[in-house]
Order: structure tokens, then C-alpha cells, then sequence
């Protein structure tokens, strides 16, 4: 969605708008830290890895 696209919808619309690309925002971190967190653990179990003899 362009500027120009943006002039011609109301309040509520962009609002909303808004509202559905927070949501997709955290979801989308909250996904990314999941994914950060597997990975992190599948490394650290990883025999002869420096990190799995912590």
C-alpha cells in the first residue's frame, strides 16, 4: 500500500490496518525467538561442539 492509497481510506480502516500488522509483528518474533531458541539448543546438544561441553 502506497501514500496515495493511504489518503483515500478512513480512520477505522487504517487503524485496523495497523492493528493487523502489530499483530503479524509479534507473531513474527515470537516465531523468530522460537526458531533462535531451537537452534540454540540443538548447538549446544551437538557433541564436540565448544558450546554443548558447558
Amino acid at each position: 500500500m502506497n501514500s496515495s492509497e493511504l489518503v483515500v481510506i478512513g480512520d477505522a480502516e487504517l487503524v485496523e490496518e495497523l492493528s493487523m500488522l502489530t499483530t503479524q509483528t509479534a507473531r513474527m518474533r515470537a516465531r523468530m525467538a522460537d526458531i533462535m531458541a531451537e537452534l540454540e539448543r540443538r548447538r549446544r546438544s551437538t557433541p564436540g561442539h565448544p558450546a554443548a561441553r558447558r
